[in-house]
């Protein structure tokens, strides 16, 4: 019998930041994204975050978009600045009807959103610093997401393109590469494919989503699973008519599931950036160490270099 991919799963996701700087920083001040967001099929059971030397402020809201966003500083004279969050989420994601979603093509939907405009955000349909809808992109949307294309294929169809025209190469871009670099290069992680499935679909006229958040992963066959072995993930999200969302992963070939834990969402990277600041230093240069797991709330004893 096959995994259930839709069922309720519980996780602990451990995310570590740190940052070591050849010299004294004397102060940092930060702001990130460092608690999951509760929606209709994720909630958040808990979240607690550490941040070392200790914060001198350290205060939460929410954003334009809904995150939660923090504001940290600290003024103590530091080499090392650590920030630990530790979340448990349970989620149950629910199927994609893709045949409900065929009752629609992009055209009518998109000519649905257009006659209310009050329907969802205006910042999901412009474009943005990192998802620019350039005549390049806004032709390779034209050629695969025609107004005739049924709205359920036409969504399969963008993170099956992605996943096939585009080669997965760590390091190969950076937080500034643009979409017209990645249609040139053929190559980019999550974050990359993301922006790219989010300026396709707005070009065709339907809001899109850039989402921050982790997804479940496994080692390979008769490995275990080592400490610090997983990382942040980006996928897209799209709205359709009637108010719901489609989560699609253009990364890994699918729509999104119970494996995947929502951090937040914004327009692009830029909006949910997990930790981002300044420093005043006379330091020549830092380093930067990611440590992330996602723990099935079952499998926490057995996890490797868990406590």
């Amino acid at each position: 019998m096959s995994e259930d991919l839709h069922a309720t799963r519980g996780y602990e996701v451990r995310h570590r930041t740190e940052y070591t700087y050849e010299d004294y920083v004397t102060a940092s001040y930060s702001r990130a994204c460092l608690r999951p967001r509760a929606t209709g099929y994720q909630r958040v059971l808990s979240n607690v975050i550490e941040v070392s030397p200790g914060a001198d402020v350290l205060t939460e809201h929410t954003d334009f978009w809904g995150n939660y966003s923090h504001y940290l500083e600290v003024r103590t004279r530091h080499t090392v600045l650590a920030v630990d969050k530790t979340s448990r989420v349970s989620i149950t994601w629910p199927r994609v009807d893709l045949d409900r979603l065929n009752e629609w093509t992009v055209g009518s939907a998109a000519d649905a959103f257009a006659a209310r405009p009050d329907a969802v955000d205006t910042g999901f349909l412009l474009p943005s610093r990192l998802v620019a809808l350039t005549p390049a992109v806004r032709a390779y949307a034209a050629e695969h997401l025609p107004r005739a294309r049924p709205l359920g294929d036409a969504l399969a169809g963008v993170y099956g393109l992605i996943y096939g025209d585009f080669t997965y190469a760590k390091g190969s871009t950076s937080t500034t590469t643009t979409l017209d670099e990645i249609l040139g290069e053929k190559q980019g992680v999550c974050q990359d494919f993301a922006h790219l499935g989010c300026g396709m679909l707005r070009a065709a006229g339907l809001p899109a989503r850039y989402v921050s958040g982790y997804i479940e992963t496994t080692p390979p066959p008769g490995k275990p699973k080592l400490a610090g072995s997983d990382a942040t993930h980006a996928w897209v999200s799209c709205a359709v008519p009637g108010g719901d969302w489609v989560d699609l992963d253009p990364t890994n070939n699918h729509f999104a599931d119970s494996r995947y834990i929502v951090t937040a969402w914004g327009r692009d990277f830029r909006d949910v950036s997990p930790l981002k600041g300044v420093i005043f230093t006379e330091s020549g240069g830092s380093k930067l160490k990611v440590a992330v797991d996602v723990i099935p709330l079952k499998d926490r004893p057995a996890m490797m270099g868990a406590e």
